[in-house]
């Protein structure tokens, strides 16, 4: 099994400090991880060691106000801004690395691969997020993270709202894993580790309506191997939203995880790492520089 993670701090986008977990080989191929919107880099679970095993630096990024990272002052928590850190991490690990973002981390990376007019990956696993997506289960998750506002009494407490929003997985209360996700604060409540403001302003995890014509123009940008992960149980990721996907993006494919929601990766997190590393087994690993 691969060595306990090494903490790295990184700069993103207009000097913001983000912090990732690093696993494998300093010399091997990166691999870098986003999560979704009210997430933390521990939602990737055993997968990101599962990679560093298989042969891969992974970097399991905490994403502007999410976790360690740094807060954003002026609450700059746009799609273009976290693709803006994508890259400018991208720059910092010395090769383009594989981008596996999840929902909102799978939007960032779509726009940080489709949008830029350079090289910034060498392969894309976008998880559980198209363009065309399930109002009624994007309007699911912002309810999930608003149902926090005003901090847990106890971490019990805070595992029921987790259970509540995964019915499909067995409660846990495992206070050393919750902590990872949740701070206190002096008031001796429980709060979730991420900026407030991150969902302020009507936010979503998919772009609006402005945001549409870039996110269609990153989409037809893409060059390089990509897979989309879908959860079968998934209420955000349609059909019809996947047809799109796989139509717009040249060469793309789908691994369906059963038993998955829309948090694929802690739903089936065996599941879903080895079909990440197939993936890159297969279709990236022969287009890399010996």
């Amino acid at each position: 099994m691969a060595a306990d993670p090494v903490v790295t701090r990184f700069d993103g986008f207009g000097g913001i400090h983000l912090v990732a977990d690093v696993r494998g080989d300093p010399d091997a191929w990166p691999v870098l991880l986003m999560h979704g919107g009210g997430q933390t880099r521990h939602a990737w679970g055993t997968a990101a060691a599962t990679l560093a095993d298989a042969g891969w630096r992974s970097v399991s990024l905490d994403l502007r106000g999410h976790g360690e990272s740094e807060w954003s002052l002026d609450a700059d928590y746009a799609f273009s801004s976290f693709a803006a850190d994508c890259i400018a991490v991208c720059d910092q690990l010395g090769r383009p690395p594989v981008l596996v973002g999840a929902s909102l981390g799978g939007v960032a990376a779509i726009i940080a691969e489709g949008a830029s007019d350079r090289v910034v990956s060498s392969g894309l696993v976008v998880v559980d997020i198209t363009p065309k997506s399930n109002p009624e289960g994007i309007e699911r998750i912002h309810a999930f993270m608003e149902s926090g506002a005003a901090g847990f009494a106890t971490l019990e407490d805070a595992a029921e709202a987790i259970a509540a929003y995964t019915p499909n997985r067995p409660k846990r209360v495992n206070p050393a894993g919750l902590m990872k996700v949740l701070r206190q604060k002096p008031d001796g409540r429980w709060y979730w580790h991420w900026d407030p403001a991150f969902i302020r302003r009507g936010r979503t995890e998919v772009p609006a309506e402005d945001y549409q014509a870039l996110f269609e123009a990153a989409l037809s940008g893409i060059r390089v191997p990509t897979l989309l992960v879908r959860g079968t149980m998934s209420d955000v990721v349609t059909d019809e939203g996947t047809e799109d996907f796989l139509a717009k993006v040249p060469g793309s494919k789908l691994v369906d995880v059963g038993g998955a929601s829309h948090m694929v990766a802690g739903d089936q997190n065996d599941v879903f790492g080895t079909a990440v590393v197939e993936f890159l087994a297969r279709d990236v690993r022969p287009t890399l520089p010996v």
